[in-house]
């Protein structure tokens, strides 16, 4: 069963892993990578990724992309969104804590961070406006 609008955007605000899908052009099958991500109801979605990256390279070229999350319980729930990039700007320190919070317990986000920020290299964040969406819980009747 699909989810409502409102159910399908509380699902991808929680704090899951993506699948980020990219074209890869002709000859090629699509880019799928796991990613983290950002997201509030009712905005665009966010992820953080290596200005030098394949994966940046590729939704440069491609002008947008689609994410995917999903669990498996209490029931298998999947919501699926694609829209074109509306932003890319650079990475900044407060962005790589932001996003590290959602992911890791809060006492490893500050020696993440430092890491990352000395070792990743220049990070860039590009926004996403969400234009379509698939989701469904199989577990409804």
């Amino acid at each position: 069963m699909a989810l409502t609008r409102a159910e399908r955007e509380a699902f991808l605000a929680e704090p899951h892993i993506a699948a980020l899908a990219v074209d890869a052009g002709p000859g090629r099958a699509p880019l799928s990578v796991p990613i983290w991500y950002g997201y509030e109801p009712g905005g665009h979605v966010w992820i953080m990724t290596g200005l030098e990256s394949r994966k940046y390279g590729l939704i440069s070229e491609a002008g947008r992309f689609t994410l995917m999350v999903d669990r498996l319980e209490p029931t298998i729930r999947y919501v699926s969104v694609e829209g074109p990039v509306i932003s890319t700007t650079p990475a900044t320190i407060e962005e790589l804590r932001e996003i590290a919070a959602r992911y890791l317990p809060a006492e490893k986000v500050p020696g993440y961070v430092d890491f990352a920020w000395k070792n990743h290299g220049e990070q860039v964040v590009v926004h996403m406006r969400p234009e379509r969406w698939v989701s469904s819980d199989l577990g409804r009747v």
